[in-house]
């Protein structure tokens, strides 16, 4: 199946809401539609802000005094000892320690990286909801497509009937055994109508549409690959490729980068200043100019709980990425056995029940008109015939799922459309 580069899925969606859809037409108006990516896309957004701020300096301090002010106005009192009058100008710089900034940039860094893949998550799952409903569609209208059929079949002998119970030739209450099965089929059909429009709403929620339309419909068949799959492959794949894997192995060097800003939090920075100093008296005027040096005393806190909260949480990311895996084993042998069965079922039909089904009910049907067999024989053949059918569609439905199950399990969607 081809798949689709990220760019073009996140480009604007123009020209959607056409009435065949295909499977990539689908999934680009998901893409450009589905209100949970988007907000997960402005994680992203949120992770790059948050760098721009882990980048920044300490802004310096300015500080403006006025001192020693003789309120008398005369700017010195021998007397009361008030004045001079003296304004100072003095400026601190933060001068950090422990590399703080190189570390908040990596935790910035990671952070960002951990959104990117949470946000291919989110569009792995999204697509397997698409491709899923996709799949619903098609094969509700192949369940339609057969009770149509049908119809036909018995309208069409219930028309002959109707001239051969008008020639004599049959009883007429076998002509209202045909009209009574028409009928029911045809309500058959009415709820295989109702099937469709159900699985064409559920597509066109996904889709991300607010305004559905009752004449959608997809295009192609339903999927069937031929190339074999078996199961360690798909379990190297989805550890290698899944991105919410992959998010969670990210996880754990954001949270140490996070442990390095806290260990870089215990080192005390230093304050530098400058000061200049203006002193003023009636006969006299001063200005000098100082230095100042300040740090904290490291004596009872070190930061010593935080360090130890950010050493917690990177074990406990990297108990989360061993459960993870775990689960993703389990998920690979789950999609891989419901791939087998499928298969399994699909070629079993196809080779042994499909093509005798028919044969049957063709044979009825042709002995019916021609008076070898009865009603009741024609409809039981025929209603053996729709349930291969039946079944037939359900097990391709079920195989092209398992396919998707794959892609989604191993994580080639999100690689894919990367």
């Amino acid at each position: 199946m081809r798949r689709l580069t990220l760019t073009f899925l996140l480009a604007a969606c123009t020209g959607f809401g056409q009435n065949v859809l295909t499977i990539d037409e689908a999934i680009r108006e998901a893409m450009a539609n589905n209100l949970d990516l988007a907000a997960a896309k402005y994680n992203i957004s949120i992770a790059e802000a948050r760098q721009i701020t882990a980048s920044l300096r300490p802004n310096p301090v300015l500080t403006l005094s006025a001192n020693h002010l003789d309120l008398l106005g005369t700017g010195y009192s021998a007397s009361t000892g008030a004045g001079p009058n003296e304004f100072q100008i003095h400026t601190d710089f933060i001068l950090e320690r422990g590399r703080k900034r190189e570390a908040r940039i990596a935790a910035a860094l990671a952070q960002r990286s951990q959104a990117e893949l949470e946000f291919r998550d989110t569009m792995r799952r999204l697509i397997l909801d698409v491709e899923n409903a996709y799949v619903d569609l098609q094969g509700a209208r192949e369940a339609l497509r057969l009770t149509q059929d049908n119809y036909r079949t018995i309208s069409a002998l219930a028309d002959i009937n109707a001239a051969r119970v008008r020639a004599g030739d049959l009883a007429a209450v076998e002509l209202k055994r045909s009209q009574v099965a028409a009928l029911q089929i045809q309500t058959t059909v009415r709820q295989a109508e109702l099937q469709v429009r159900q699985a064409r709403n559920r597509l066109q929620l996904v889709l991300g549409r607010t305004r559905p339309v009752d004449t959608l419909e997809v295009a192609g068949d339903l999927r069937r690959d031929t190339t074999p799959v078996d199961q360690p492959t798909i379990t190297e794949r989805a550890r290698a490729l899944r991105p919410d894997l992959l998010a969670a192995r990210q996880s754990i060097v954001r949270n140490r980068a996070s442990l390095r800003v806290e260990i870089a939090q215990g080192r005390v920075d230093y304050s530098v200043g400058t000061e200049y100093v203006h002193q003023q008296a009636p006969n006299a005027v001063g200005n000098s100019l100082g230095v100042t040096f300040s740090a904290p005393l490291p004596i009872f806190n070190r930061n010593q709980g935080e360090i130890v909260r950010a050493q917690r949480e990177v074990d406990q990311a990297g108990a989360a990425v061993r459960s993870l895996e775990q689960r993703i084993d389990a998920e690979s042998m789950d999609a891989w056995q419901r791939y087998s069965t499928a298969k399994t079922l699909l070629d079993d039909i196809e080779r042994n029940m499909l093509t005798a089904a028919k044969e049957v009910r063709d044979t009825t049907e042709y002995s019916y008109r021609r008076g070898e067999a009865s009603l009741i024989e024609f409809l039981d053949a025929q209603r053996a015939f729709n349930d291969s059918v039946l079944s037939y569609n359900d097990a391709r439905a079920n195989y092209a799922r398992s396919l998707y199950l794959i892609d989604a399990v191993a994580g080639a969607d999100a690689v894919q459309t990367k």
